[in-house]
């Protein structure tokens, strides 16, 4: 098997994914995963989809991630991961489209108005 390649984003976070056969070993930046995301909660979302697809120690994953928060960066990860192991097995696709991890959540930020404090808060009108 060679070198499959794919890209993930949430929010302005954009993960790049290489994934190859091995031993279960996932670096991050250069770092490992429980290194780089701390959280059980985080390092669970990175490992979803191969949780679901029975792949947990098959495959190494090289990642290079960046924009957006650490939450944001595991879910373009994880997005990233499904879409690989749906191009490696067709199978794949029937567990992990149910779950939703096959869709790019669309919600980004909104942005501020101008004459505006925020996105959508108003500058307070006071009538004297």
């Amino acid at each position: 098997m060679e070198m499959i390649h794919k890209i993930g984003r949430r929010k302005t976070a954009v993960a790049r994914v290489y994934v190859t056969e091995g031993s279960g070993n996932i670096t991050i930046n250069k770092r490992d995963l429980s290194n780089y995301f701390p959280t059980a909660t985080l390092q669970y979302k990175v490992k979803q989809p191969f949780a679901l697809t029975s792949n947990e120690d098959n495959f190494d994953v090289k990642v290079n991630v960046y924009g957006g928060g650490i939450t944001g960066q595991a879910e373009a990860v994880r997005l990233a991961l499904s879409r690989a192991l749906c191009e490696m097995d067709a199978e794949n696709r029937l567990v992990l489209k149910p779950e939703g991890l096959l869709t790019r959540d669309p919600r980004m930020v909104e942005r501020k108005k101008f004459g505006q404090k925020k996105a959508r808060k108003k500058f307070q009108f006071s009538k004297r």
